[in-house]
């Protein structure tokens, strides 16, 4: 009985490597290869770096901004100050969005209207906000996640509310 129930444990041991060795091959060919779906995620995600969060930003002062406006150089920028406080004042050359404060999808949708005109040049990007504080933080991070590279991307300090030259202001 004891010879019996060896035998069969040893058969059914047996029987159950076979098994799950005929479900998987000893040749693999690139592309054919099947995970279950479980394993497959969890590699995708492991392999995929969570999104950086930027924590330092880069600023133009007035005076360098001054320079570039006045010098026509090579630049992009973004005011994302609400309609009315653009309408009531704004520097020259910018890009008007009304995004401000670029927290919610509406908000960022306003700044997906400019990203192809953003991305198809390598000109920096001056951002400009009310106080330049949270609504350009939150427009530099949603545009380097966007894929704006962030050598190209700075705040205007102080924002609207800073910028000394009344000569260079739209009204």
């Amino acid at each position: 009985m004891k010879k019996q129930s060896v035998v069969l444990i040893s058969l059914t041991l047996g029987l159950t490597l076979a098994l799950t060795g005929c479900g998987t091959s000893s040749t693999r060919h690139a592309g054919s290869e099947s995970k279950p779906a479980a394993v497959s995620d969890s590699a995708n995600q492991a392999s995929k770096p969570a999104p950086k969060v930027i924590t330092e930003f880069k600023y133009y002062k007035a005076d360098q901004l001054k320079q570039a406006i006045e010098s026509k150089a090579p630049i992009q920028i973004v005011d994302i100050q609400v309609e009315n406080e653009y309408k009531a004042h704004h520097i020259k050359r910018v890009i008007p969005t009304y995004a401000f404060p670029v927290k919610t999808d509406e908000d960022k949708a306003k700044l997906a209207k400019v990203l192809p005109q953003l991305q198809s040049s390598k000109d920096p990007i001056v951002i400009i906000c009310p106080r330049g504080a949270s609504g350009a933080k939150n427009t530099y991070q949603y545009l380097y996640d966007q894929g704006i590279d962030e050598s190209r991307l700075f705040i205007l300090e102080k924002g609207q509310a800073g910028w000394p030259y009344g000569e260079l202001l739209e009204k």
